[in-house]
């Protein structure tokens, strides 16, 4: 099994949704975060006053999968949250050690 991390822009949340129920993603996780990378933030102007904004909004979004549809889930939000503009965000892809279904008690991928 597969976790998989995405930061995306918000604005981009519900057509990444979509496009990974149409390859078969059953449930995520999402967070509304804040962060930086290369774009340092930004200045904006409020009442006339100039101020910077050091962290900018993105979404946070953790899929476990099984390892055969990673590589698919991967490509299918990198495809969807491109705008080819910076801040489009990161994917992580990491190892899943074990999974459990707390209701129902399956693990694994059963539990996925």
């Amino acid at each position: 099994m597969k976790l998989i991390i995405a930061t995306i822009k918000p604005f981009k949340l519900e057509e990444v949704r979509e496009a990974l129920t149409a390859v078969g993603v059953r449930g995520m996780m999402v967070s509304e975060i804040k962060g930086f990378g290369s774009q340092s933030g930004h200045t904006e102007i409020y009442r006339g006053a100039e101020y910077a904004v050091n962290f900018v909004p993105k979404v946070k979004l953790e899929i476990v999968v099984a390892d055969s549809m990673a590589e698919q889930v991967v490509s299918t939000i990198a495809s969807t949250a491109k705008t080819d503009k910076i801040g489009d965000g990161k994917i992580f892809t990491l190892n899943v050690e074990s999974a459990l279904r707390v209701r129902t008690g399956e693990i694994n991928d059963d539990a996925i």
